[in-house]
């Protein structure tokens, strides 16, 4: 089954909730040797299931040093702050020692000629001269040498429509959209998508500079972009207005990203199903999801397009399929941009696959190539690799520029004996060639999904951000859950049934080498309350009751080659007692697998970024939809939020204004480096 847009009586209160379930249907039908069914031979079912962590597999998760928790006790942590302590209220929260101040929120300007923000009189003309909606992905780029200027490229996911708009209620589809006027879609539209925006330090705390001359706005509407790879050009990107499959407008769901070596901004187009639409209706009146698309139906199904979780396509033409059967196959690519030139044109590679990128997190590899990991975020679906063919030119932008459109895509299976095979996505190697639907490479790319079920990758839990460390070889998976894991499944199929909670995989590149065909991995951390047994929670031992953590999403690698965790708990954080918020988590010796939480973001939202200026001294986090995910269950409250009765009314908290997705910037009291 694919993703069907939340009807009435779905039990959900707000598009967030509803999105996410309807996510709860996979689209993957090859679902025979999940990960957790490698996990569950690897590490033993029992072991796994109970939690009961013996010799044996506390060695092979955390390494001897982990068995020796009195020689532990009494080592220097990596990590030097107070942990915070984990809660849930109405506002954000950093260790003590650390300021927090909100850097740009949604509706503050980033073009010079950006008028006052108005919630009650929003334009779309506005809007695209205004900081987007629900602010993810975050990276930031030196201006200078002495670290004090810099540009922060932000991605904006999504909108939730229900407090951002007045007059809308609680659950702005339930007529079917009706309230969705083409206005308010032509908002939501630029409220996608990227921004660009120049900041300074000045007296110790960071400032936009509204008329900054790299400031830029990228958006899901106006944005005229190119394509380059195999699928440039080809006949299944061509639209009524592009009739040369190479002018791509707008770029939309952009979740998580990455930063190449030569300067430039990678941007992940991730639930790119969800915004198209169909008029066709099945026989009980609902708007049809599956066996749309006439010779694309096998595509449309298994990237679960239309979604119908947006109306664009009853107001643009676009985003309805019956209309431009193509569309679809021009979203759910990497997109790169030059944050240093605001007239550049960005560029869709196609040679990194088709599906919903979560990340683009980017190494040079020993030989000089680059390589780029990605997964696609989706409950069963795959890792992802590409590898360029050409090197990296250390000083030569515009060469470097060219790298990412030519190179090797692979999907990843993890092995029982400890081992992770790449396997290459290649037009007429195996199975992927024109008696299975592969006409070409191009084919192969747009249907990356479909290529990785012929190979038998292997499907994950959400595979989000994967982040290579810098120097060692190690590569840090994150998988943030997967409700749908049976009971009936457990004996092979994965770990823990229902799981909520995710897990990590420590993958290692041999010397260090990104582009090898064969890699190690293990377990590193499985998520979730380790005072319960039947989670089957698997930390160090002196991880606190504020520390463990559940759905790890985001992350980030400081200066000094250490690991953050950002988590996205969704409508379930009131299982877990506290909001999301970043962790830091400890990677080597004595304490590996300690986590510590660091900061927490206010009721009702979720953790994204995070980044790290070079010097350690700011980290840049990006608290997204506030007063949305779980309201009903925060006691204080207990309903669900609109633009006029919210949660909480940060970062403002003042009665004209809405809640306001925003960016953070932590530094240390007093200065110095954070932790």
């Amino acid at each position: 089954m694919t993703p069907h847009r939340p009807s009435d009586d779905d039990a959900h209160t707000t598009l967030e909730e509803a999105f996410e379930a309807a996510d709860d249907v996979p689209t993957n039908p090859e679902l025979s040797d999940t990960i957790g069914a490698v996990i569950a031979r690897r590490y033993g079912r029992r072991e796994v299931l109970q939690g009961a962590l013996g010799v044996g597999v506390v060695t092979a998760l955390f390494g001897p040093a982990a068995l020796t928790a009195p020689a532990a006790a009494g080592a220097k942590p990596a990590f030097a702050f107070d942990e915070l302590a984990a809660g849930v209220d109405e506002t954000h929260h950093v260790a003590d020692g650390y300021e927090a101040h909100v850097l740009i929120r949604w509706g503050d300007p980033v073009l010079a000629d950006a008028p006052a923000f108005d919630p009650r009189a929003q334009t779309a003309d506005a809007q695209r001269k205004q900081f987007g909606y629900n602010n993810d992905y975050i990276a930031f780029f030196p201006l200078d040498e002495t670290g004090t200027r810099g540009l922060l490229a932000v991605n904006h996911e999504y909108v939730s429509s229900e407090v951002m708009f007045p007059g809308l209620g609680g659950r702005p589809d339930k007529s079917d959209f009706v309230k969705i006027t083409k206005e308010i879609a032509e908002v939501q539209m630029a409220a996608h998508g990227v921004s660009i925006v120049e900041i300074a330090l000045e007296n110790a705390r960071w400032r936009t500079v509204p008329a900054g001359r790299y400031n830029r706005r990228i958006d899901a509407a106006s944005t005229v972009m190119t394509v380059s790879g195999p699928a440039a050009g080809h006949a299944r990107l061509k639209t009524t207005a592009d009739a040369t499959g190479t002018r791509l407008v707008g770029t939309l769901n952009n979740c998580a990203g990455g930063q190449t070596p030569w300067g430039t901004y990678l941007t992940g187009e991730e639930n790119f199903h969800g915004y198209f639409w169909t008029d066709q209706k099945d026989e009980k009146g609902k708007r049809r999801t599956r066996g749309l698309g006439g010779p694309q139906r096998k595509s449309y199904d298994r990237y679960g397009v239309p979604g119908n979780w947006y109306n664009w396509g009853q107001h643009d033409a676009r985003f309805n399929v019956d209309r431009e059967p193509n569309e679809p196959n021009r979203f759910g690519w990497i997109v790169e941009i030059d944050p240093a030139d605001p007239t550049s044109t960005p560029v869709k590679h196609t040679a990194l696959g088709r599906f919903r990128h979560e990340g683009a997190e980017v190494i040079v590899n020993t030989d000089g190539r680059v390589v780029v990991y990605s997964g696609d975020d989706a409950r069963f679906d795959y890792l992802y690799r590409f590898v360029s063919k050409g090197t990296y030119r250390p000083g030569d932008k515009a060469a470097n520029m060219t790298l990412l459109r030519e190179g090797t895509l692979s999907a990843a299976r993890f092995n029982d004996d400890g081992t992770l095979s790449w396997l290459p996505l290649v037009h007429g190697q195996g199975p992927l060639t024109r008696e299975n639907g592969f006409e070409s490479q191009a084919d192969v790319t747009i249907d990356a999904r479909l290529a990785a079920d012929l190979l038998k990758a292997t499907p994950m839990d959400r595979p989000e951000d994967v982040q290579p460390h810098p120097g060692n070889g190690k590569v840090w998976v994150m998988l943030t859950n997967n409700s749908l894991r049976k009971p009936s499944q457990i004996d092979k199929a994965n770990p823990r049934a229902d799981n909520r909670f995710g897990h990590i995989i420590e993958m290692t590149a041999p010397g260090a080498n990104h582009a090898a065909d064969t890699f190690t991995w293990e377990i590193f951390i499985k998520c979730g309350d380790p005072k319960l047994a039947a989670v089957g929670a698997q930390w160090h031992p002196e991880t606190s009751a504020s520390g463990w953590f559940a759905a790890p999403d985001n992350c980030a690698i400081d200066a000094r080659g250490r690991l953050w965790i950002a988590t996205d708990r969704g409508g379930n954080w009131p299982r877990t007692g506290t909001t999301d918020g970043i962790y830091a988590l400890e990677t080597e010796g004595e304490r590996r697998g300690l986590s510590k939480l660091f900061f927490r973001v206010p009721v009702g939202a979720e953790m994204c970024g995070p980044c790290f200026t070079p010097d350690d001294e700011t980290l840049f986090v990006a608290v997204q939809h506030p007063a949305v995910d779980g309201v009903k269950n925060y006691k204080p409250f207990g309903r669900a939020s609109t633009f006029e009765d919210p949660a909480t009314r940060w970062p403002d908290f003042k009665p004209d204004m809405p809640p306001r997705p925003a960016i953070v910037a932590i530094r240390k009291t007093g200065g110095g480096k954070i932790a």
